[in-house]
Order: structure tokens, then sequence, then C-alpha cells
């Protein structure tokens, strides 16, 4: 059965009166962020409740806000978020609204005292949780079984970048690390950061732990084998760091669709992945490294 429109639905030329055109998003030259948010709404990984994404003022690390806005007098000041071009800050803007870290009212972590309100949005996330959790939502699927790889072929899949004299772990190996930015066709980017045609890093082994002082010996004697960008021109680094394509690298009209997935490297968490001998593949290396 299809629904009937009168004639004072439609304009002179046919067309719907109340129906607007879609409206496509377009990320001001003069943005401190080049995220776009229609794109980074997820799900909690422990309560399954919808969350936002947000790019702190500090540039690492986004944050989960509860999708929607709460009075600013049910929130401890010390819980207060407001966004602000698309960056989240960790206090109040003065208005009677404000964000919420998803955190504290998320029901997979300890309940802390706050108001009514936060206690009776906690109790509504629960009840979404354990809905979730009745139609088998958390159930994990079941592990596969492949091979386990021998030392000799096994593949390092996380290599560690070094740029901006910044230690970084990669997403995945340096061909496959994908570019961010957003295609006229409204898809991300297919091309990969690694464009052979531009200037190539270096694979060099470093100490792990390098010593503060320059004449003062490594505290012990353990070597990382890094890709250094270091020795690129400083808008090289910053393309990588941006974790775009050379074609996108100057096109600041392109928004970014997804997060980059730079995590700087620590030692003790990133320990499997980290590699003390240089790849095959990787040429003899300059002065700094060693094989």
């Amino acid at each position: 059965m299809h629904a009937t429109t009168s004639a004072s639905d439609r304009a002179w030329d046919g067309s719907y009166k109340h129906r607007h055109p879609p409206r496509f998003l377009r990320v001001a030259p003069d943005s401190p962020t080049r995220l776009l948010r229609t794109a980074q709404q997820g799900q909690c990984s422990s309560c399954g409740n919808h969350i936002e994404w947000y790019n702190r003022t500090t540039g690492h690390n986004p944050i989960p806000l509860h999708p929607h806005e709460l009075p600013a007098a049910a929130v401890p000041a010390s819980q207060r978020w407001h966004i602000d071009s698309g960056i989240a800050h960790p206090s109040g803007d003065g208005s009677p609204w404000c964000r919420v870290r998803h955190r504290a009212l998320c029901p997979a972590t300890p309940a802390e005292a706050h108001s009514s309100t936060m206690d009776a949005l906690r109790r509504h996330l629960a009840l979404t949780s354990r809905r979730l959790q009745d139609t088998g939502h958390f159930t994990p699927p079941p592990p596969p079984h492949p091979d386990p790889p021998t030392p000799d072929t096994a593949p390092q899949t996380r290599p560690v970048v070094q740029f901006l004299c910044l230690r970084y772990l990669a997403p995945g190996p340096l061909e496959h690390i994908p570019c961010v930015a957003q295609t006229r066709a409204r898809r991300r980017c297919p091309h990969p950061v690694l464009d052979p045609d531009a200037l190539p890093g270096t694979w060099i082994l470093t100490p792990l732990h390098p010593a503060h002082d320059p004449g003062q010996l490594p505290l012990t004697e353990l070597w990382l084998a890094l890709y250094d960008l270091n020795h690129l021109p400083y808008s090289e680094q910053l393309r990588w760091r941006a974790q775009r394509c050379t074609a996108h690298a100057t096109a600041p009209e392109a928004a970014d669709i997804a997060r980059t997935a730079w995590e700087p490297l620590n030692p003790r968490t990133h320990h499997q992945h980290i590699q003390h001998h240089l790849p095959d593949t990787a040429p003899p290396s300059g002065p700094r490294g060693r094989r």
C-alpha cells in the first residue's frame, strides 16, 4: 500500500516542499581537526552501548564520550567535558549542558557515587547491555587454528617507525598502512602511506633505552630495529604523522574519515612487537645502525 500525496505537498515544479536535499559535510580550512564526526561513532567493547570518539587537546589517545549531553548541574565538575570545533576539552564551557566520558557511565566499570541523573542513566545503559548479552552480542567467535609461524618466517607485522624525533608503533606492515583521507567519492582512500615515488626511510638499529647523556653508554645491550624518517624533510614527516598518502598530503580540503592508528612506543606493553634485528629486506644501515 503506497502513501498518497496531495497537490499541496508539491511545489510548482513538482518537487516536494517539505523534503530537504541531503547536506554534505565539509571541514573548514581553519578547523583544528580534519576528522569527520559522522564516521567516529562506535560501541563500547565492554558494555555494547553507543559512544562517540573525539580527539583531545593533546592530539593523542582519542576519548570516548557519551553521545548525548547531560545537565551540568547533575555532573561533578571533574567529570564535565565540552566540545569545541571537534576537540574534547576536560572542563565545562559555562553552559547548562556538558558531555560525560563514557567510562563514568559504563555498566562494566565499578560504580561511583554520582548524582541521581547519572545513576539513572547508568541503569538504563545496563539494561541495554543485558539485552545485548541475552542475544549473544558478547559471545566471542570460535578461535581459528592457524599453523604457528616459525621464528625464521615470522613477519614483522607492526614495525617501529621514528619521525619527528619520536617513536611510534605502526598499525601494520609499512606497505599496508592505509591513508585516512576521504576521497571525492566519499570513501576511504585505498592508497597506502608508503609511496614508492616518495623519499624512503632507513632501517637502523638503535639502543632500545638510549642514554640521556651523549657520552654515556646504554644501560643494557638491547637494540631496536626501527624505520627512521628523521632525515626526511619536515613536511614529509608531517605526512606520515597525519597518515596520508602523497596525493592527499597537499589536499587540505579532504577530510579524515578515520583516526590515525599510531601508538607511542612503550617497551613494556609493546615488547612482543620489538625486533632486535634488521629485516632481511633492509639495505645496509648507515653509521647510526649496526648489523
